[in-house]
């Protein structure tokens, strides 16, 4: 899953995970399937109600403007999203990581005739492997990407953390934490050590000083990194 970062008027970076192109294709499908699911129904309904053909076909216009409107109303209203797009967990937002206005949406789906109806998906595919976030041309032209939501996990993202066989822990109190409390101060220890908020680390290094009763001889760092393995060897190993 590609990300790319955007920068908040506060400019603050964003980590946003690009839609692959299979959870877009396969949200085209489910979406491609609701409107033809409805259409047929729209049929069958006005089959039933036995018109004469210029009032079935002035009504059939009427009911089936949804099925043509489809995807322009459900992303405005739905915040980004259509059927497709919540079944695969992806969402429309602005290259700036915002909310699109009606007028983004819009664009975007006119311009569906040129890279999605006209050469089957295969221009839409084309820029969007190309362009490298996630774009095609109509959102190019409406300065739109599309993002997925699902939770991108890693082994580093768990408790777990390797250690060699032979270590030797240093502090035995790190068995006063559960599962819990020690994965928040692996998660505060990672960030701030990603993002270089010593401050965040002492502040840590402190508080865990002050449960486990310690006096510990290591940098901030050295000893929060310590405490992390040290109670992964105790859970490991009982």
């Amino acid at each position: 899953m590609e990300e790319f970062q955007i920068e908040t008027a506060q400019n603050v970076g964003i980590e946003q995970n690009i839609a692959n192109l299979g959870d877009r294709l396969l949200a085209y499908i489910i979406d491609s399937f609701v409107i033809f699911a409805y259409t047929i129904a729209v049929i069958m309904l006005l089959i039933s109600l036995d018109l004469d053909f210029g009032d079935l076909w002035a009504l059939y216009l009427l009911v089936s403007l949804p099925a043509f409107l489809y995807y322009v109303l459900l992303e405005t209203f739905w915040n980004g999203q259509t059927v497709g797009k919540f079944v695969m967990k992806t969402r429309v937002v602005k290259i700036d990581g915002s909310k699109p206005t009606f007028a983004n949406y819009f664009v975007r789906w006119i311009l569906r005739i040129v890279d999605v109806v006209l050469t089957s998906g295969g221009l839409a595919v084309i820029t969007i492997l190309i362009k490298g976030n996630g774009q095609r041309v109509g959102d190019i032209a409406a300065g739109t990407t599309v993002i997925s939501e699902k939770q991108k996990i890693s082994i580093n993202d768990t408790l777990l953390k390797e250690i060699p066989q032979d270590y030797v822990p240093t502090y035995s109190q790190v068995t006063l934490f559960n599962d819990g409390e020690m994965q928040t101060i692996k998660n505060l220890y990672d960030t701030a050590k990603l993002k270089g908020q010593h401050n965040i680390i002492v502040s840590l290094k402190n508080r865990l000083v002050e449960v486990m009763q310690v006096e510990p001889k290591e940098k901030p760092i050295i000893f929060v990194e310590t405490v992390i393995k040290d109670y992964n060897f105790y859970t490991q190993n009982m």
